[in-house]
Parts: C-alpha cells; structure tokens; sequence
C-alpha cells in the first residue's frame, strides 16, 4: 500500500480507510493480530481485513458492515487527525492546477501542518518529483515524518523543523512551485523567491484574512513577481431528486363546451431536479497566486 500507488490486497502494515456511513470514515493501521471497535462490531484484522481486496464489504461482529478503502489524499483529508486547520479537496484542486503541478515537480511547502496538501501534491509530483515541506512546530514535523513513513512516501519528500520565515526552505534555485500557509507569508516571499528555479515558477499563498492578502500583494510586488491574483473557491453541491408536478388544467378549448360532469386532469409528470442546499460552507481562505519572471 501506498498513497501514490494502487495495491489491490490489504497487506499487514497498510493504512486503511474503513468506510462507516456517509461522512464517515476512520484510518485503520491493519497489524496481525489487532482489532478496531466500530459501532457495528469489532473488525478483526488477522480475518476480516489481511489478504482482503480493497474495496471488500466487511461483516463487523453485531451484523453490521463497513466497507475497506485503499487510501487516497482525498480519503486521508477527510480522515486524519487533525493538529491543524487544514485544507480541504476545493482548495486543494485550485491549488495543484494553479501551480501546474505534474509528475517530476519540484516544490517547497511551508507549513506542513496535518499533511493534508502534502499527500495531494505527492501523488501528483510521484514518481520523480520531490517535496520540500517546512513545519515550525517539532512535535508536528515529528509526527509528520513518521506518517509519510508509514505511508510510504517518504522517499518523496524532505520534512524540515525550521521558521521558514527565518531559515527559508533549506534549497535553493530548485523548486518550480511554493506553496505558503503560515500566519505571515508577505517574511517568506523572499526565501520563496531564492528556493524558486531562475527560469521562473509559481508561487501560492493561502491566508483566511484580507489584511494577510494586501500584506502578501505588498511582498511579492517588491520581490518582482508578476501575474499576481487573488480568488477564493466556493462549493455549492447541488442535490439530484426526483419530483412529481401536477401538469396545469387550462379547462376546455374557447370552441367547445365542458360537459357538466367534467373532472379535473389528474395528469402528472414525474422528473429529475437539482435544488440547491440550505446551507453551503462558507469562507475558508484567500489562495493569491503570482509567478516569478525568467531571469
């Protein structure tokens, strides 16, 4: 198992997603030997999960059942721990075709925080580019490095403890992209400029205030950048049902006269609709985007 390459059975060691409902789902680690409690039962990984396929429908002990996933960034964003406030699928999406990352990418990322980005941007830099991430906080860069260990890709990304901010990336003229989510990015516009490659790259700075922005806008036209933009992604998910409208009765032609006895058409059509959600989730950050100039 691995988060950037598909395995088809569930092997000793792996990290699962087990599926318990609609927005809801939990990591196992699988070991021989081990169980995981669930509301429908207990899950006996020696049985139930080792040597199954991923994807199986699994039989809990109370009669229940839940169904066993092989790991993806965006089921690992959905079911990590959180340490942090972290990015979520809409503006990870924006983010990984903003920065017009592919396979072989370089890229430096600052913080790493709960390493949802990090996952995304691994599996789309894999199998020959690499990640450089910086975390300030040590027990959170710790905690990181061993995730990607047991993740197994590792081999793709380099974790730092230093103040970004301070320190800078640890490279230099090497990325094609950066990526910025720290309480003050307008400090790091420079080492990200120095971290960037000479013939140019992108640049992408996440922040939840508007004075964070102006700030961010500041730097980055003093350091030279150009095409900078700011936006802000909102998902509106609209839900598909079904509906039955009663088809209007306009009453008899203009030339013809009702019999006394006529009924109201009782006639009705049933068909698909899409309505809208009564409430949709709101504000999570700016993304500003910007790209260094060839030099």
């Amino acid at each position: 198992m691995s988060f950037v390459e598909y395995s088809d059975l569930i092997q000793d060691g792996d990290v699962a997603i087990v599926h318990l409902g609609h927005n809801s789902v939990t990591p196992v680690k699988v070991q021989h030997g081990a169980q995981t409690q669930t509301r429908f039962g207990v899950i006996r990984h020696s049985t139930d999960l080792i040597g199954q396929r991923y994807g199986s429908k699994v039989t809990c002990s109370k009669g229940g059942w839940v169904h066993v996933l092989h790991p993806t960034p965006e089921l690992w964003t959905v079911a990590l721990p959180h340490r942090t406030q972290i990015l979520y699928t809409t503006d990870i999406a924006m983010v990984t075709m903003m920065l017009e990352l592919k396979p072989g990418s370089v890229v430096c990322e600052s913080g790493t925080g709960s390493g949802s980005l990090s996952h995304a941007i691994l599996r789309t830099i894999a199998p020959t580019g690499h990640l450089h991430t910086v975390e300030f906080h040590q027990q959170r860069a710790e905690k990181v490095v061993e995730e990607f260990k047991e993740h197994r890709v590792d081999h793709l990304v380099t974790v730092r403890n230093q103040d970004v901010c301070k320190d800078g990336f640890g490279v230099t003229g090497v990325a094609d992209a950066v990526f910025l989510d720290i309480p003050s990015p307008w400090e790091a516009v420079g080492h990200a400029k120095a971290a960037l490659k000479k013939h140019g790259g992108r640049l992408c700075s996440f922040s939840p205030c508007i004075e964070q922005v102006q700030r961010t806008c500041e730097a980055l036209t003093e350091q030279g950048f150009e095409e900078i933009r700011t936006l802000e992604v909102l998902l509106r998910v609209h839900n598909v049902r079904a509906v039955t409208l009663q088809l209007p009765d306009f009453g008899p032609e203009a030339t013809e006269e009702a019999p006394p006895s006529a009924t109201p058409n009782p006639a009705s059509l049933k068909m698909k609709t899409t309505t809208p959600p009564r409430e949709i989730p709101g504000h999570t950050g700016y993304l500003t985007f910007a790209t260094k100039p060839r030099t």
